[in-house]
C-alpha cells in the first residue's frame, strides 16, 4: 500500500506547477516533481514534522515547504493525505476555504 494519497485538488496543483515550470525548463519540472514525491514519502514516515499554521487554515492541517511551495497535508490519516500543494505566494487561506 502507498504510504500517502494525493487528493484530486493536490494532483491538479502538481500538474499546474509542473506545466508552469516546464514552459522554461522540462528537466527542472521533473526535478521539482521528484522533490515533491520525496517530501510526501518523508511526511508519510514522520507526519508530525510539519508545521501547524492556524493563520492559514482552520483545520488541523500541517504544512511542509518544498522550494517555494507548501505541501499541505493531514498528519493523522493512514495513509497520509496530501490535501494541496500551493505556491507560498498565493492566497492560501482563500484557497483552503
Amino acid at each position: 500500500m502507498t504510504p500517502y494519497v494525493v487528493t484530486e485538488l493536490a494532483e491538479s496543483d502538481l500538474i499546474e506547477i509542473a506545466s508552469y515550470i516546464a514552459e522554461d525548463n522540462l528537466a527542472a519540472a521533473e526535478r521539482v516533481l521528484s522533490d515533491f514525491k520525496a517530501a510526501f514519502e518523508k511526511l508519510a514516515q514522520m507526519p508530525e514534522i510539519g508545521h501547524h499554521r492556524l493563520d492559514l487554515a482552520d483545520e488541523e492541517l500541517r504544512f511542509w515547504p518544498v522550494h517555494s511551495y507548501l505541501v499541505i497535508y493531514r498528519p493523522e490519516t493512514k495513509p497520509l493525505q496530501v490535501v494541496r500543494v500551493l505556491s507560498g505566494y498565493r492566497d492560501i487561506p482563500e484557497l483552503l476555504r
